[in-house]
């Protein structure tokens, strides 16, 4: 925690034995300075008494003194200097000891006091939990009728089994927790007991199995519909490759890359392939995929809350793959493409193209045979702060299901790469997300907390509300970028007391939180394959058929990924200078065409076209058709040479 969080926590509700510690510190620091005012004075004084003695030697070097006389007033000149000069440096030693004395006592002191708000927020928190906790006992015993009195249900052995899960469960089921979310309204979730559950089934409100998070397709307060699966399953009909060739040791020469640099324009630097991962941007775009099922179960929920829960659990899941891979992507030429045809196993095909250079654009369109489509326009931008990079992409994310009309709609967080200069790389995810079904008004507030070194919250930590069109809360989401997330239903929620901030708290009380979704695990010998995930590891192999501008027909990157890094280096020139020779022909016919009064259409995107959202009120570029009809027939006559 730094010093401006210190600041930023600070607050004047303190308790009398903080007060009394600040009157201690202050009057230390009262005597301090008046010991620093008594050196002054001695500082002065001898200065003073100082100078007179050197002009009292001065003037007897200029008596008539024997020649031993002389030499003996002389060295006692040079000792009194040397002694006011030690002086004045002790003196000065002091002022800076008080100057550092008085820095840090007021950084400790920021320290003591965030700790003792930290201890009372902890504090009102238990006692708050320990109030609900006591009144909900108190309610069971006041009412045990209402289970006793409760019909009995014919016992079965599927009953069996779950009455026996319940009570291998209790213990579990009766652990509270509770959490909280900065910048956004504070709120406590109390998981409800078993017994508590079993009383508000009696009020229409579902009950829960199992206190452990189990299977998002074993939960009981998510709607049938959601897990049913209509048809049969497609299977996959294509093995997949599941290595690539090792990452080589190649060590990065910054000196040779500096010589390169010499009286060139910063646009014309050729960056070497050892920043680089092979593959491009375009394709990492379509990493957002990996976890399409979650889409796939979505489009067969009833439940629009419960499809709101699917699809931002989908939005997280898409930031999985980045923990490890502080590679860059290769950048897009204008004009690559790169599609992903997933039809005969999972039901989708995807299709990105590079519509703009500079700006970087690229527009992405997806459609399942299961029900969805999904489409964006993301422009990268980034900022070099120094220590980090911040990456921030721009561009909403639409996803529409075709049953129910439901059309949601969010943007990216900001990407942070760390250590740029020096140190290991490591990147976070940090911001806030809303996803909003513009069809119900419904919502979803999800906040990704940056890291702190100083936080004891689990890193890279997500927290979320899913709330109704009045803006009631009914889920609450959990988990990490990196690993899993999880809902809770709400049951009920009440105001609680006031925080050591002054900020009331909202109570809820919710079902044993269910999984969402939990990433899968990296392929073996993925640290020496870029930490490429089983999806990533065939995004580059080469496929027949496909347009000839596609990302996996990029020979600098095929001879990157081939372990041919030098190769790639002079390939990937080559491929730049051409693009920057086709860039300066474009450019001159459109002064020819200015000069002479024509209008000149520039470049324009083969498979997108530019469109306004009715939604967000923003030109972007959509899918105008075309691809799939072209590559059933084989026919990419129209593609231009960009390789």
């Amino acid at each position: 925690m730094d010093a401006q969080e210190f600041k930023h926590d600070d607050s004047g509700d303190e308790e009398p034995t903080s007060q009394s510690d600040r009157s201690e510190i202050q009057g230390t620091l009262k005597i301090l300075v008046s010991k620093l005012d008594d050196l002054s004075t001695c500082n002065d004084l001898i200065a003073k008494h100082g100078a007179a003695l050197q002009r009292s030697l001065s003037e007897l070097e200029g008596l008539k003194v024997p020649v031993e006389g002389g030499e003996k007033i002389k060295a006692v000149n040079e000792r009194a200097t040397l002694f006011r000069i030690t002086s004045n440096a002790m003196i000065n030693a002091c002022r800076d000891f008080l100057d550092l004395a008085e820095t840090h006592s007021r950084r400790w002191q920021r320290a003591l006091q965030y700790e003792r708000e930290q201890r009372t927020h902890l504090e009102e928190t238990i006692e708050q939990l320990a109030k609900q906790h006591n009144s909900l006992e108190r309610a069971w015993r006041e009412a045990p009728t209402l289970v006793s009195s409760t019909p009995s249900a014919p016992t079965t052995n599927k009953g069996s089994e779950r009455s026996r899960k319940e009570e291998a469960s209790d213990e579990d089921e009766d652990t509270e927790y509770f959490d909280a979310m900065e910048d956004s309204p504070a709120f406590i979730t109390v998981t409800a007991s078993e017994n508590t559950q079993h009383r508000r089934s009696q009020s229409n409100l579902s009950g829960a199995s199992g206190g452990q998070p189990s299977d998002w397709n074993q939960d009981n307060h998510m709607s049938p519909s959601c897990n049913d699966v209509s048809g049969k399953e497609l299977q996959p009909r294509r093995q997949r490759r599941t290595h690539i060739p090792d990452k080589p040791n190649y060590s990065l020469n910054l000196w040779s890359i500096m010589k390169n640099c010499i009286g060139k324009e910063l646009s014309k630097i050729p960056m070497p392939v050892n920043f680089n991962e092979p593959l491009s941007m375009l394709q990492r775009l379509t990493e957002d995929l990996e976890y399409h099922e979650l889409l796939d179960k979505a489009a067969r929920c009833d439940s629009s809350l419960e499809q709101m829960c699917l699809v931002a659990a989908f939005s997280v899941s898409s930031y999985s793959t980045t923990v490890h891979r502080t590679a860059k992507p290769f950048n897009p030429l204008l004009g690559e493409t790169y599609e992903l045809d997933r039809r005969e196993e999972f039901g989708y095909r995807s299709l990105c193209e590079q519509v703009s250079h500079h700006p970087p654009a690229a527009a992405h369109h997806v459609i399942s045979q299961k029900g969805w489509t999904l489409w964006q326009e993301i422009t990268i931008a980034s900022k070099f702060r120094g220590k980090y990079l911040s990456i921030m992409p721009l561009g909403a994310i639409h996803l529409q299901f075709h049953a129910s009309g439901n059309h949601y709609v969010w943007r990216k967080v900001t990407s942070t790469v760390h250590n740029i200069i020096v140190g290991k790389l490591w990147i976070d995810q940090s911001g806030d997300i809303e996803i909003v079904n513009h069809r119900t008004k419904e919502t979803c507030q999800l906040k990704f907390s940056p890291y702190s070194y100083f936080s004891r919250d689990v890193p890279r930590k997500v927290t979320g509300v899913v709330a109704d069109s009045g803006g009631q809360a009914h889920y609450i989401l959990s988990g990490t970028w990196d690993e899993k997330m999880e809902s809770a239903k709400i049951v009920q929620s009440s105001r609680g007391g006031s925080g050591s901030e002054g900020k009331q708290k909202t109570v809820y009380q919710t079902l044993s939180p269910k999984l969402l979704w939990k990433k899968y695990p990296l392929p073996e010998n993925a640290e020496n394959m870029y930490y490429f995930s089983a999806l990533a590891l065939t995004l580059n192999e080469p496929e027949e058929g496909i347009g000839q501008t596609d990302s996996r027909l990029r020979p600098d990157q095929r001879l990157m990924e081939d372990g041919r890094w030098d190769e790639a280096n002079s390939e990937k020139q080559r491929l730049e200078e051409k693009q920057r020779a086709v860039r300066r022909r474009r450019e001159a016919e459109a002064s020819d065409a200015l000069d002479e009064g024509r209008e000149y259409e520039g470049y324009q995107p083969l498979w997108f076209h530019q469109r306004r959202d009715s939604i967000t009120g923003e030109t972007n570029f959509v899918y105008k058709g075309g691809y799939w009809e072209s590559k059933e027939r084989q026919d990419w006559s129209m593609c231009p040479d960009i390789f």
